[in-house]
């Protein structure tokens, strides 16, 4: 772990980014760096009328992720590892997927003269899981606003996710497909996903655990 300084988890809602992202903090003496979705006032009225609040929701989240991105580079020096539960770039991707083609040129221009001042992480963890996992993951946490995205929306979600990082090379990359462990409630797979993340990477390495038989 030595030459990690910045470690980004990613995937699509209810992988369970932030919980690793908790985990992983409290197991390397790190510094949690979290995204503040709730605070944006649009995202309930979004999940009821997409059409209507996706740019303001979207551009919203843009100019909230790069304050909170800017601050990573004052980051306490206390701490030598610095964890966040998503990337810059993923705003991107919901952007594509929300806006129609005239709020995306404008989105486009605002986003492209922001990323120049953000850092890169040292590593990326992309956690995969199915459709319908995700699904059964939303629907247990029960989160209000949530409550209306459905089946197609998550699915389109998640296939823009898997060609981006298909094709991601800015950053090393692990791919986790997390359909057959839990690492939230079973401390053998955290601990065994930890032994992966501890291990150099170069490039883009997959971690594809099989269910353990009982």
């Amino acid at each position: 772990m030595k030459n990690l300084y910045y470690i980004a988890i990613e995937g699509v809602i209810g992988v369970g980014k932030t919980c690793l992202a908790e985990m992983l903090t409290e197991k390397l003496s790190a510094k949690l760096v979290v995204e503040k979705f709730e605070e944006n006032p649009f995202l309930e009225d979004f999940y009821a009328e997409p059409e209507r609040y996706a740019f303001q929701t979207q551009l919203y989240f843009l100019l909230s992720r790069y304050r909170q991105q800017l601050e990573l580079k004052q980051i306490d020096l206390f701490h030598n590892l610095l964890i966040s539960d998503y990337m810059f770039a993923k705003d991107k991707l919901f952007a594509h997927l929300n806006l129609n083609e005239k709020e995306l040129i404008l989105y486009n221009l605002i986003a492209k003269l922001l990323e120049r001042e953000i850092p890169k992480p040292d590593l990326v963890v992309f956690l995969q899981a199915s459709t319908d996992i995700l699904m059964d993951n939303i629907k247990k946490r029960g989160r209000t606003y949530e409550r209306s995205m459905s089946h197609e929306y998550i699915e389109s979600l998640n296939q823009i996710y898997n060609e981006y990082f298909f094709r991601y090379k800015d950053s090393p990359l692990i791919i986790v497909n997390t359909n057959e462990i839990d690492f939230v409630h079973n401390e053998g797979d955290l601990d065994e996903l930890l032994q992966v993340i501890r291990q150099p990477v170069s490039g883009t390495r997959y971690y594809n655990p099989e269910r353990k038989s009982k």
